[in-house]
């Protein structure tokens, strides 16, 4: 594909991209528009220690996809004040930047970015791409880092609420993770039904996450090495625990699980907080010998998965996280492996039902329980089909494809924007 010169993009994030999130789910999108014609400008916000860590690395990648990165430090203290001083720092490098390359087009994320980006239009005519990848106000308050009994927080609420509506009203283009997000947004009354708007969900790495690449005498030394024996059930749980994930409800389903099936055991791949699995664990009286918890490298992960005859994840159910697009769901079909996950979050229940890629909980009560656990064990997945699925749903490509004619449709007809 050919495009017009000086399409010039800015990118913004409050993530920094030395962080997991803009390595999985920045990073290569904007490889793949770069790759298509666009130059890139990236402005995020980055944390201290992970970017003198990684910093080198990061480079590398976006220069070498010709990417032009501008990474600010992230302030974390005081509360309030500090986003005050990222949303400043963020105004300025922006600036500096349309000033010096005369952007295009501005693409943000939601929350402190899209602030910056709405100003940017507002003030230089630049057009405006809003990435709602979450309903940002209210996932605050649905997760109980803002909380409206508060005086203050609840202004704060109510400040991102009226921004939220304003970015919708004058968005150039707009894209959500979910169909479910999708409805909810074109019955705003901000929303006009005039602009692109797009589905794009997170994707995941499909190549990495490949059971074909990995051999039978690998899986039986790890194994072997985990204490996971032939003829044993295993039901894995991938990524981080705590927070939207309940680790309560997950126990309780493994203790009804193993009571049901005793041959059962659970393997939990997360990055930390190992002691509170297996102190939740005995705490809901699911056996210490049946949990399995690690931490592993990302490359590692496949392999591990590799192991699962199931792979489970339950997330808070909540108005925000209908906006929600699990990357661990992709991941794990494109291992071929069956989920059993809970409703009311963003399009997992749909995407199950429609690949046949495993069992939905409609809520945690032992009766649902016990509806999914008696199917469980006797019923066969075409996992082959559930890898289909994930190239289908979850696919990089398919991501860059969606954003690149976005971008074509916004910037079609393209005014020069100002420098004063």
């Amino acid at each position: 594909m050919r495009l017009q010169p000086n399409i010039n993009i800015l990118f913004i994030s409050y993530d920094g991209m030395t962080d997991p999130l803009g390595q999985s789910q920045v990073i290569p999108y904007l490889q793949g528009l770069s790759k298509n014609g666009y130059k890139i400008f990236l402005l995020s916000c980055e944390k201290r220690e992970l970017f003198e860590q990684r910093k080198d690395t990061v480079q590398a990648i976006l220069k070498q996809a010709s990417i032009t990165w501008v990474p600010l430090n992230y302030t974390k203290k005081p509360p309030v004040l500090s986003t005050l001083m990222d949303i400043m720092k963020l105004r300025s490098a922006a600036k500096k930047i349309h000033l010096q390359h005369q952007l295009s087009m501005v693409h943000t994320r939601p929350g402190v970015p899209a602030l910056v980006g709405l100003w940017l239009k507002e003030k230089y005519g630049i057009k405006f791409l809003n990435d709602i990848r979450e309903f940002y106000a209210d996932s605050r308050v649905d997760g109980g880092i803002w909380q409206t009994s508060n005086f203050l927080y609840k202004q704060i609420y109510s400040f991102f609420k009226k921004q939220e509506a304003r970015q919708v009203r004058k968005s150039d283009g707009i894209v959500c993770l979910t169909y479910a997000a999708e409805k909810i947004i074109t019955r705003w009354p901000e929303y006009n039904a005039g602009i692109p708007l797009k589905v794009i969900p997170c994707s995941a790495d499909l190549e990495l996450f490949n059971a074909n690449n990995i051999s039978e005498a690998g899986k039986a030394t790890l194994s072997k090495n985990l204490g996971i024996e032939s003829g044993d059930f295993v039901l894995s749980y991938l990524g981080s625990i705590g927070g939207w994930y309940l680790t309560a409800e997950m126990m309780m389903f493994c203790k009804r699980l193993v009571s049901k099936i005793p041959r059962a055991k659970f393997l939990f791949i997360s990055p930390n907080l190992h002691e509170y699995i297996t102190e939740t664990a005995a705490k809901y009286g699911v056996p210490k010998e049946k949990i399995i918890s690690v931490k592993a490298a990302r490359n590692e992960v496949p392999a591990l998965l590799s192991l699962s005859n199931y792979s489970f994840f339950f997330i808070k159910p909540c108005f925000s996280k209908l906006s929600s697009s699990p990357t661990k769901h992709g991941e794990i079909m494109a291992m071929g492996i069956p989920v059993v996950a809970n409703s009311g979050v963003g399009d997992v229940k749909e995407i199950i039902q429609k690949y046949e890629g495993g069992f939905v909980v409609e809520d945690f009560s032992l009766e649902s329980f016990d509806t999914v656990i008696e199917k469980m064990e006797g019923t066969i997945f075409n996992r082959e089909a559930i890898r289909n699925g994930a190239f289908e749903f979850y696919a990089l490509e398919n991501a860059v494809a969606s954003y690149t004619s976005l971008y074509e449709q916004i910037l079609k007809n393209e005014s020069l924007p100002s420098t004063t």
